[in-house]
């Protein structure tokens, strides 16, 4: 099949080759000259129309941090899943600007829905979330809140805090996330906040509190704002038995909460860490499940596979498809 290179922001009646640039339906239709009796007339071997596409694609959010039992250190938060967007005006995650404009010509394209990590039990890091991708458009699942006793955050696409004493919190990847919140190597401190789509994680504080989850990413992709991609907040690191507070679970904005929360679904949120109550040292929730939401012209028709749960709405002239769980196929065809 043969490739073009569109135009970025084309327009009206702009041409390319065999192609001019319809705004009114956002798409690159045939280009039909006087005295041409069909479109086809006009195609070389495999060349086929391309239709344009925004999109948010966000993996699973990172579980949080199991507490530790023996020394009354709560868990750390898990990070948020990857972040990417390329909605004209918004943001993508890890600070980025949007991505580049999305032309699919007609055909097969696969969606997944990354499920988020699984919170850790009791000295156990929170795993990492799971990618979520549309197309040529993947994540990277966020980072698992470290454990509570002297363990670093994981990576993932924004990093998992850090737990107690253990230093800087694990990375974020770039375009995508932010890295989790560190507790200072040596100083008694509380655990890190996870990394959020639009900031870091904060550091643990020496009055033992877990430091807030990163703020997420705001977009009106479905025609509202929302805010996504928030990481977990760290768990309190508490007298030997005396009740801690638990993180509280990323979806938009961080935060240290007042429990352990498990990560929004279809948010990318991370996890909260874990409480610790009295000598036991509790397990840590899991994180949010990840989205995939696509915008597109009306005059496409769409087919989701069985393995996909979506929804369709509309919004001014366009089609709004939000992905909300499970992997499968799409096709996309002329309406």
């Amino acid at each position: 099949m043969a490739k073009f290179n569109f135009t970025d922001s084309p327009s009206d009646g702009e041409e390319l080759d065999f192609w001019v640039y319809n705004d009114t339906a956002g798409v690159w239709d045939w280009n039909v000259l006087a005295g041409d009796t069909t479109a086809e007339d006009l195609l070389g071997t495999g060349e086929v129309i391309a239709y344009e596409f925004e999109y948010i694609v966000i993996a699973g959010g990172g579980g949080g941090g199991g507490g530790a039992p023996s020394s009354g250190v709560g868990g750390a938060g898990g990070g948020a899943g990857g972040y990417r967007s390329n909605v004209t005006g918004e943001s993508s995650g890890g600070g980025a600007s949007a991505e580049s404009e999305l032309s699919l010509s007609p055909g097969d394209y696969s969606v997944i829905v990354g499920a988020g990590g699984t919170g850790g039990l009791a000295n156990n890091p929170g795993t990492n979330g799971n990618a979520s991708t549309f197309a040529i458009v993947s994540t990277v699942g966020g980072g698992g809140g470290a454990q509570g006793q002297s363990y670093t955050g994981n990576s993932g696409g924004s990093g998992g805090g850090s737990g107690y004493k253990a230093g800087a919190g694990g990375a974020g990847t770039t375009g995508q996330g932010f890295a989790g919140g560190a507790s200072p190597s040596g100083v008694e401190s509380g655990p890190g906040g996870g990394g959020g789509a639009s900031e870091a994680g904060q550091d643990g504080s020496a009055d033992y509190n877990g430091g807030d989850g990163g703020d997420g990413v705001t977009s009106s992709i479905t025609g509202s704002p929302v805010t996504r991609g928030g990481g977990g907040g760290g768990g309190e690191y508490t007298t030997l038995g005396t009740n801690g507070v638990g993180g509280a679970g990323g979806g938009g904005d961080g935060d240290d909460g007042s429990g352990a929360e498990a990560g929004a679904a279809n948010t990318g949120g991370g996890a909260g860490g874990a409480r610790r109550e009295g000598s036991t040292g509790y397990n840590a929730p899991s994180g949010g499940s990840g989205v995939v939401i696509i915008k597109y012209p009306s005059t496409i028709s769409l087919t989701v596979g069985a393995g996909l749960t979506s929804s369709t709405s509309t919004v001014g002239s366009y089609k709004v498809t939000e992905f909300t769980a499970g992997s499968d196929d799409i096709t996309i065809s002329a309406a």
